[in-house]
């Protein structure tokens, strides 16, 4: 039967669903035939004693074996020993310088005898032999044996070296033969050595005692450890033997399975130990129950966690699958030594009524927790209206629709306009439904219909039995007819109000094989549509603002990249999944072919941070047309922070603060590929080479924006053609899964690729790098460098000298006629004669022109050592001069000035293809001195 071979003693001694007393004089005797009397406990028509007798035999057995394997070994042991001994006793002195000098003179026993004798008594063998390639023995340990003919030494008179066990005279011995060789590798002797066997037998017999007593100690505790446990086995049996065990178990297995009550014991270990049939049928135990955990056995949570922990109950009701149970539980441990717990079960059919009107208010508190948590997790409002179908169907209706304001769902504030609403959600637990479907527009104008009555009266209205609705029929009796039709029967429609506004509506519909509606399903209904126009009003309300923010942002944000040609540029900007942020990126085309790259990050998001960054991207573009380098750049960018900060306190607490901000700031130059970087807070960029090797340069980093009190760093880095360089702000790298390391990694991962355009990169480190609702907005710009073709530079050192500025319009004739630009060189000439003149005139050496030649764009730049700055005036009549910087601003199409270390540079460019329209009367007047 199920449940015997698992049987703990306190089990077998007791019949299932009795008590017994703790004394042991009140436990049950099997019965006996009259006249028959009980066994002797130490009989061998006990268990116990059989199972001694048998444990004692088994010892034995091994014990003998294991004797007679250790005299094996002891003898096996002893051979190895002496051959290893015999061997090197003998090749030693075979191989001593004066053995083989000794065989070959005449007189070779004199010489060797006394070594043999002492060799031997060294070595520790029993003799040592030389003899001749005839056998002969030449001297031995055994004076008496010189002369006599040794045996079965042939091979060694060969030239081979054995060990073998000799049989014969002397004496039968363990020996090895090793032949003696002289100088020229030819056998001139063999030398034996041996111990002999009736030592090595001697050497076994002193083991035995030892084998023997360790056996006798072994047999003595194996035979103690089974009167020990046949001990126990007697106290636990209680002397019986095994007819009168079977019996018994038989009798108390037969009352156990008999009886109409589950029976379940689990020991202290949380295992099941026995499972009668009827807890098998009423916990719907699996075959393979016993010994298994009651955690696995699939039971019912909570009586689960009853059996585990051992409580003590009784007749507590607990559900199993579509049963309600009864369960009682004591403790095993007053009616025997093993602790564990007896579980009794009864079907209590009678409660399930009651079980099922508790079970439905359980799943109604369900539903209704469920829906706090579910509905809402988005700030959207068509997801928000589709969350609450989610949530009803199917556990509340078989269809719901949600239906909702124009208004709202543009984000907008509701109108008072309620009876055309715009269907939101439509969910089913059937596919095939009339009702109409998303995006239709719905309309309510029959005033007594149950939509309008909900609406008009604030609170939820049922309708029971829809075809006695005639009011319901009468707004669309076609469609209220395909309805009916579809086996939809029973309605409750909610209106869905918020801060006191009607938003929209919820109806709940139920089809065919689902009862109707009934009161307490209003109140479940009322609330999913209170909390549902909650989270709907919180989205649309977000919405609103959202969308403010993005088109500011939009509007701040470049919505293309100017042309240059010294980079090749692509970005991303990804906003947070919670709204826009303060991140922002520009490209900005300097003099000279240079090129500013930046990128910022304003902390927070939404409308604040949108108006930050376009205040820093607005004073970026402008100290950028001072051509400031980056450090001066970013001390201005501070300064204007710390102002605004300065306003922001003084407003009585209406503004925000922008310290937090951060800014990376380069200025790439292509004529030798240097690029300046200068950093406030802000994380350093990833440099990718030609051949895809990725660094991040340790740049010099600067408090962010806003901080004050710390002056500005620049570094430079020098870059081949073909570099990519990668601006990011942290919402790339860092994230709530990953720290900024991991994601730095990451992204040198996703970049070292030398093949990769600007566009493939954003692209492998959007999909690499982000989720896809990312916590942060996130603004990327890769730009590949590019080298102004050095042939397409000119450079001339000019004297500090009027007379040399002929000379160099000469030269520069000449290079413009070398780039076919002959169109080009009248205004060029005359743009450098009035830079160079002023420069020499009013500056200080060293005085540089430079030339730079685009696809485009014609360049030309003046440098000398004085910090004064030209500045652009009209001349009067009677003015000898004070018309150069005027003629300048006429031929080119911008011109300026900008600072370097020693000095500056005055620049202007010129766009070929297209000669300037000038003023020729403006011209004419003033060059009419």
């Amino acid at each position: 039967m199920i449940g015997r071979s698992r049987r703990s003693r306190s089990e077998a001694a007791a019949p299932a669903g009795g008590r017994r007393s703790a004394d042991p004089s009140s436990r049950p005797r099997p019965r006996r035939s009259p006249g028959r009397r009980f066994p002797s406990s130490w009989s061998l028509g006990t268990l116990a004693a059989q199972v001694f007798l048998l444990q004692v035999i088994v010892v034995l057995v091994l014990i003998a074996a294991a004797a007679a394997a250790l005299v094996l070994q002891g003898r096996y042991d002893g051979e190895n020993s002496a051959r290893q001994r015999s061997l090197a006793a003998a090749e030693s002195f075979a191989h001593a310088p004066g053995t083989a000098l000794a065989l070959q003179s005449p007189d070779a026993t004199k010489l060797l005898q006394t070594p043999t004798t002492q060799a031997a008594a060294g070595s520790g063998v029993d003799f040592i032999s030389v003899l001749d390639t005839k056998g002969v023995r030449v001297s031995d340990t055994q004076p008496q044996l010189i002369g006599t003919k040794a045996m079965d030494v042939s091979r060694a008179v060969a030239g081979e070296t054995f060990t073998d066990t000799f049989h014969g005279k002397p004496a039968d011995a363990v020996r090895a033969v090793v032949p003696v060789l002289d100088g020229s590798r030819r056998v001139v002797g063999v030398v034996t050595a041996g111990i002999q066997v009736e030592n090595l037998g001697h050497l076994l017999d002193q083991q035995v005692p030892m084998v023997l007593g360790s056996a006798g100690l072994a047999l003595t505790l194996a035979t103690a450890g089974s009167a020990l446990v046949s001990r126990r086995l007697r106290r636990q049996t209680h002397g019986l033997g095994p007819a009168e065990m079977t019996r018994m178990y038989e009798h108390h297995d037969a009352v156990l399975h008999a009886v109409r009550e589950g029976v379940l014991i689990v020991g202290a270990d949380g295992r099941l130990l026995l499972a009668n049939d009827e807890a098998r049928r009423l916990l719907d135990l699996p075959p393979d129950a016993d010994q298994r955990h009651v955690t696995e056995l699939g039971l019912e949570p909570g009586l689960t966690r009853m059996l585990v922990a051992g409580e003590i109950v009784s007749d507590e009701v607990r559900p199993a699958g579509d049963r309600l149970l009864a369960v009682n539980t004591r403790r095993t441990k007053p009616y025997g030594d093993a602790p564990g717990l007896v579980a009794s079960f009864r079907d209590t059919t009678e409660l399930r009524a009651l079980s099922g009107r508790a079970e439905m208010a359980r799943g109604r508190l369900t539903l209704l927790y469920e829906a706090g948590v579910r509905i809402g997790t988005t700030l959207d409002v068509r997801r928000t209206a589709r969350e609450l179908a989610e949530v009803a169907v199917p556990r509340l209706a078989d269809v719901v629709t949600v239906e909702l304001l124009e208004a709202v769902l543009q984000g907008e504030e509701p109108t008072g306009a309620v009876h055309r609403m715009r269907r939101t959600a439509l969910l089913g637990s059937r596919t095939a439904h009339p009702l109409q479907p998303v995006g239709d527009l719905i309309q309510f104008v029959v005033a007594d219909t149950p939509m309008v009555a909900a609406l008009r009266r604030g609170k939820a209205v049922l309708v029971p039995d829809l075809r006695l609705a005639a009011d319901w029929r009468a707004q669309d009796p076609e469609g209220s007819q395909r309805v009916l039709e579809s086996g939809i029967h029973s309605l409750i429609t909610v209106p869905l109000r918020a801060r006191g506004v009607v938003l929209g509506m919820v109806n709940f519909w139920r089809g065919a094989g689902t009862p109707r509606f009934e009161e307490e399903d209003v109140a479940v209904a009322e609330e999913l549509g209170a909390r549902a126009a909650v989270a709907i009003d919180n989205a649309r309300r977000y919405s609103r603002e959202h969308a403010m923010a993005v088109t500011l942002q939009r509007s701040l944000l470049p919505r293309d990249l100017p042309e240059q040609d010294a980079l090749e540029v692509a970005w991303r900007y990804l906003p947070a999944q919670s709204g826009v942020g303060g991140d922002w990126f520009d490209v900005i085309p300097l003099p000279g072919f240079r090129v500013a790259l930046v990128v910022g990050d304003v902390v927070g998001h939404g409308l604040h941070a949108a108006v930050t960054m376009g205040r820093l991207r607005t004073a970026v573009l402008n100290f950028s047309s001072l051509d400031l380098p980056p450090e001066e750049l970013l001390g201005h960018l501070d300064e204007m922070v710390m102002r605004l900060d300065t306003q922001s306190e003084g407003a009585d607490g209406e503004g925000a603060q922008v310290t937090g901000a951060t800014c990376l700031y380069a200025i790439y130059d292509p004529v030798g590929g240097r690029c300046t970087f200068s950093r406030a807070g802000h994380v350093s960029p990833a440099v990718v080479d030609p051949l895809g090797r990725v660094t991040f340069p340790d740049l010099p980093l600067s408090p962010p924006l806003g901080v004050g009190g710390h002056p500005f760093e620049a570094g430079e880095l020098d870059l081949p053609e073909g570099s990519r360089l990668v601006l990011f702000t942290d919402g790339l790298v860092e994230d709530r899964r990953r720290d900024i390391d991991e994601g730095l990694a990451l992204l040198g991962a996703a970049v070292a690729h030398p093949d990769q355009t600007p566009e493939e990169t954003c692209r492998a480190l959007m999909e690499t790098m982000l989720p896809q609702h990312p916590s942060d907005d996130v603004a990327l710009l890769v730009a590949r460098t590019r080298l102004l073709d050095p042939s397409r530079v000119a450079v001339w050192d000019v004297p500090f000298d009027a007379s040399a500025v002929s000379r160099l319009r000469t030269d520069v004739s000449r290079r413009l006629r070398d780039w076919e630009l002959e169109d080009s060189a009248f205004a060029t000439e005359l743009i450098l004669s009035e830079l160079l003149t002023n420069a020499i005139r009013y500056g200080a050496p060293p005085v540089r022109v430079r030339i730079l030649l685009g696809s485009t764009t014609l360049v030309c730049e003046v440098s000398d050592g004085s910090n004064t700055s030209p500045r652009l005036r009209r001349a009067a009549t009677t003015d000898e001069g004070g018309r150069g910087l005027f003629l300048v601003s006429q031929f080119a199409d911008r011109w300026g000035t900008r600072y370097v270390a020693n000095g500056k540079v005055i620049w202007a460019e010129q766009t070929l293809g297209g000669a300037p329209e000038l003023d020729a009367a403006l011209l004419l007047d003033e060059m009419a001195w």
